[in-house]
């Protein structure tokens, strides 16, 4: 068999080879941040989730004389509109911890 010598090379190709290793380290440098990045969106996804929450218990208390007009869900919000003698009132609750996040009160003019 014979055997190939690789002779030296010349002061062009060494440049050239040297720039092309730079530009396949920068290749792999920004590959590498990138698949970090995914990664660490990914994790922080999975452990800022909520999870599946214990189901909320609450109480909602109504003036004297309201009646629940109607009940909707909107994203994550539970809407309830009620009539108070007359005037109507529409609360806005979070769905999961039904804790109160607006009241709107519409009222007739005098």
């Amino acid at each position: 068999m014979t055997d190939t010598v690789a002779s030296q090379p010349t002061p062009e190709q060494a440049a050239l080879f040297a720039r092309v290793r730079r530009m396949m380290l920068i290749a792999g440098l920004t590959t590498g941040l990138a698949v970090a990045a995914v990664l660490i969106a990914i994790g922080y996804r999975l452990f800022k989730a909520e999870g599946s929450a214990n189901p909320a218990e609450v109480t909602a208390v109504l003036p004297k004389g309201a009646r629940i007009v109607s009940t909707g869900v909107a994203g994550e919000r539970v809407v309830v509109t009620l009539d108070i003698g007359g005037a109507t009132e529409i609360r806005t609750y979070d769905a999961h911890t039904l804790k109160t996040i607006g009241r709107l009160r519409f009222v007739n003019e005098p």
